[in-house]
């Protein structure tokens, strides 16, 4: 009789120092693991805890509570499979990034993570041991490798699992989304297959953790980067795999492949977690936000409403004597297909009333910025109230474009919990609107059909705190900007390198400076979804004090 193996993959969400909860989430994974005959039942990466706790894990009271729930989960499910988590380990003073392999109602075995990244968004160095290097563990009928997350992005850990016996490869991951990082994923993992030429089962974690989307799109490959089996991605499941045993060695079966949706689609998806994960897991079910008439709000208020269901998202007209009437036109139609709440309050009263406490102490000079920042303060005092008065968390609505050189008034329309948009240039703005207005999905709470007005997508964008007030008065257009905040920022380009790419070099200089000057105001902002590898918080870490500046390029 040929050898047959089952394997649960539980594909899951858990919640950051939930230990309780993500545990209860274990339990039912292994529940209906056992019900579905498999052998092993296996979750992510540190899923007892949540990832990535940062510094959180360092408490040894944290520690020792999460290692105790994981003992317990131990005791819960001794009859019927081995389960595997990912948790902390105290050993010692030594602290492990572990999975523990559970069965028969106690630990049987953890494995320690090797290779710890410390770059983009992980610093694992300070957080953790480096662990040995270890041979597979028996579970059922066949000996299992398990390397953790970056274990399996480098040769040294496979090939070590595999030398030593293993038949097979589980890689629990916290893998955050970018936009592309799935191709990059099976890139890596192909090559250890076709280095040991063992079956490898990638399983990664789901949700959304402050500025990181986890966003699942579990595989199984065979040997040689053969595609077993393919899982949805943003999507929760349990899965069930069969490995059988050949003349070759074991194999998994095929199983479903899906087919996996277009980055606009995915960058989307990963916003609309990200903002509902962020409310969810922090309390908040209601949110509001500044609903200007322009791009950027009606994209926050169409992804809150995605999220959230358009009946918890208020939306707040707050006009001056700048706002025309195209914008208050605008608004009223984004929050109406959308069927969100809109709400006008007006800020001349308040700002007459600031202008006239100032005069004594602004006489003698000309009006310039100051007062137009006053204006966007003043609507940020009033939103604030709001979502004091009503428990409602404030989104904030800048573009990465505006974000990148300080476009924005610190106190005023950068106030707020969550920005969904903060990585994502203008530019793709734009056709991130245009893509939702032609698609819907079952995942959208919103309305189906074209929920931002053509209108509102075509007009030149303005912040109106003046007459006549363009962007343009201010930056160069977001053709030219977001192309030179992607060589200054995603790809660390220099003047010279610019320059050479045809840009004018007094403009990227000037860009330069901005994004400088502006470090202070990012060091305050809300935090947003992580779209690319060059988000601004971990994955770029700069200095607020810092006077070099590229002399390369000439102007």
């Amino acid at each position: 009789m040929t050898a047959r193996f089952r394997l649960t993959m539980a594909q899951l969400n858990p919640t950051l120092g939930d230990l309780a909860g993500n545990a209860a989430q274990a339990r039912q994974a292994w529940e209906e693991g056992r019900k579905a005959g498999a052998d092993f039942v296996a979750l992510p990466e540190m899923f007892v805890t949540g990832y990535q706790t940062q510094d959180l894990v360092m408490k040894p009271a944290f520690t020792a509570d999460a290692m105790g729930a994981i003992k317990g989960l131990a005791k819960d499910c001794a009859d019927g499979p081995a389960l595997g988590i990912g948790g902390p380990c105290a050993v010692g003073d030594k602290l492990y990034n572990a999975y523990w392999i559970l069965s028969g109602g106690k630990v049987q075995t953890r494995f320690f993570k090797h290779e710890l990244p410390n770059e983009t968004v992980f610093d694992e160095v300070r957080l953790f041991e480096q662990g040995p290097l270890q041979g597979p563990v028996s579970i059922g009928p066949l000996r299992v490798g398990i390397p953790i997350c970056e274990d399996a992005w480098h040769e040294t850990v496979c090939e070590t699992l595999a030398e030593s016996g293993a038949d097979i490869l589980i890689v629990p991951n916290g893998s955050p989304y970018y936009r592309g990082k799935y191709d990059t994923r099976i890139n890596h993992m192909v090559a250890r297959t076709v280095e040991t030429g063992l079956p490898l089962v990638y399983l990664n974690m789901l949700g959304g953790q402050d500025d990181q989307v986890f966003d699942g799109a579990s595989f199984v490959l065979n040997p040689h980067g053969q595609l077993a089996a393919e899982f949805p991605a943003f999507e929760t499941g349990l899965f069930n795999v069969d490995f059988v045993e050949t003349d070759e060695g074991w194999r998994a079966e095929e199983g479903d492949k899906v087919v996996f949706p277009d980055a606009w689609e995915q960058d989307y998806r990963a916003m609309v977690m990200g903002l509902g994960d962020y409310c969810r897991k922090t309390g908040f079910t209601k949110v509001l936000l500044g609903l200007s008439g322009g791009i950027d709000s009606a994209i926050v208020a169409t992804i809150a409403a995605d999220a959230l269901g358009p009946e918890n998202v208020r939306c707040v007209m707050l006009p001056s004597e700048y706002t025309s009437e195209h914008s208050l036109e605008d608004a009223a139609e984004v929050a109406e297909r959308l069927g969100c709440r809109l709400d006008t309050v007006s800020i001349a009263g308040p700002r007459a009333a600031v202008t006239e406490a100032l005069d004594p102490l602004f006489a003698g000079t000309t009006p310039d910025v100051t007062e137009e920042n006053i204006q966007s303060r003043l609507r940020g005092v009033m939103l604030m109230a709001l979502s004091n008065k009503f428990g409602e968390m404030l989104l904030t609505t800048g573009n990465k474009s505006e974000v990148a050189v300080g476009y924005a008034t610190i106190y005023g329309d950068m106030a707020g919990g969550y920005n969904p948009i903060k990585d994502l240039y203008k530019t793709r703005v734009f056709e991130t609107c245009r893509w939702r207005n032609a698609n819907h999905r079952e995942w959208m709470a919103g309305p189906t059909g074209e929920v931002i007005p053509a209108r509102v997508i075509d007009k030149p964008p303005s912040a109106e705190l003046r007459p006549d007030q363009k962007d343009e008065d201010s930056l160069p257009p977001y053709e030219v900007l977001d192309a030179i905040l992607d060589g200054l920022i995603d790809r660390e380009a220099s003047i010279a390198d610019l320059v050479a790419e045809g840009f004018d070099a007094a403009t990227v200089k000037k860009v330069e400076h901005l994004i400088y000057i502006s470090e202070y105001k990012r060091f305050q902002s809300a935090p947003g979804p992580r779209l690319t590898k060059r988000s601004f918080w971990l994955d770029r870490r700069y200095p607020i004090v810092n006077r070099w500046r590229d002399k390369s390029g000439g102007a």
